[in-house]
């Protein structure tokens, strides 16, 4: 599979789209809202984008919960991460259960209409992030790592693997990394021990399947953004934290990739500091120049992690009425939104 991850502009494939996925270095597909219309017409499209790529693709989305849930219409609404808490009036052990039946719902449903994997859940701490905010799902990082779990059980339940985001943590810089690139100016110990942690725990307990870096500079640790820089990724997540998962790089679109310079040096730049898969969103200029001019390879071995987060069930959109574990979870969530 190839490191590329690309985008399309439609709720079908045009002619360049079939070209683009035929290309050698093209290994995955994110959707957006702006290719949905219906359950139905997703699905479609989804059977065309495999039908049309140069072997296995990753098909994915964002499709976290309450602000960012890219389809609507016909799926089930589900609630903010960040509302969970207070869905469970504080009580810890009814927020686990909502958040694992959370999990299983949204991995349920995306899977339906033939996609992979939702990137999802965020496991950054709600700090002073707007971007951020309720996306999150607490304030405090030991409430969080319980939460985040459930909601991952939930997903592998239902055959989804888990790509936790933005390593190590976007919560604590007020800026946005889609319009600039914020820098983290705390103290080591600050970082490891507050926004890190949930990663760290969530790591160990093997509960992370893929991770995406966020595009904040911590001077403290490395003078490169996470997603560039070789000290967070492979001195710090490989070797000291033993993270053997894929690992995505955040949109090379986003005015926080500018930092190292143009289309051709972010996705240089990225995968040579250890990203597996590099997204390209939401600029097909970019993308076109990146394949035609960057000297980015096949991995063997980012390839064969890749192909772990392949979906090996065979949900249908029409078969969801009659899936227990969907009942199950529309039933519960119900009962609190």
């Amino acid at each position: 599979m190839g490191p590329i991850m690309l985008d399309v502009h439609g709720t079908s494939l045009s002619s360049e789209d079939k070209e683009l996925l035929q290309h050698p270095l093209v290994g995955g597909l994110i959707l957006f809202s702006r290719n949905y219309e219906s359950p139905e017409q997703a699905s479609e499209l989804t059977r065309d984008i495999r039908a049309s790529a140069n072997g296995d693709i990753l098909i994915a989305v964002d499709h976290e919960g309450g602000r960012i849930q890219r389809f609507r219409d016909n799926f089930s609404a589900i609630p903010a991460m960040g509302a969970i808490w207070d869905l469970a009036n504080h009580n810890e052990s009814s927020a686990i259960d909502i958040a694992k039946q959370c999990g299983v719902l949204m991995a349920l449903e995306v899977q339906a209409v033939g996609i992979d994997i939702s990137f999802a859940p965020v496991l950054d701490v709600n700090g002073i992030s707007e971007v951020i905010g309720d996306r999150a799902f607490h304030q405090q990082p030991e409430k969080i790592i319980p939460l985040a779990a459930a909601f991952i059980e939930g997903m592998h339940l239902a055959g989804m693997k888990a790509t936790g985001k933005h390593f190590p943590g976007h919560g604590s810089v007020l800026a946005d990394s889609h319009f600039a690139l914020p820098i983290d100016t705390r103290a080591e110990q600050a970082i490891t021990s507050i926004d890190l942690l949930p990663f760290q725990r969530l790591i160990s307990q093997g509960k992370i399947d893929a991770l995406m870096p966020a595009h904040v500079i911590y001077p403290a640790i490395d003078s490169h953004a996470v997603g560039f820089s070789v000290k967070w990724l492979q001195q710090i997540l490989r070797q000291e934290l033993a993270f053997d998962g894929v690992i995505f790089s955040d949109d090379l679109s986003m005015e926080g990739a500018a930092s190292v310079g143009g289309y051709v040096e972010r996705a240089e730049a990225s995968q040579q500091a250890g990203c597996d898969m590099l997204l390209v969103c939401n600029n097909r200029a970019g993308t076109i120049e990146i394949l035609d001019h960057a000297n980015i390879t096949v991995v063997e071995q980012s390839s064969l992690r890749l192909q772990r987060l392949l979906k090996k069930t065979n949900y249908k959109w029409n078969g969801l009425n009659s899936n227990q574990d969907w009942q199950h979870a529309r039933h519960f969530l119900s009962q609190y939104l």
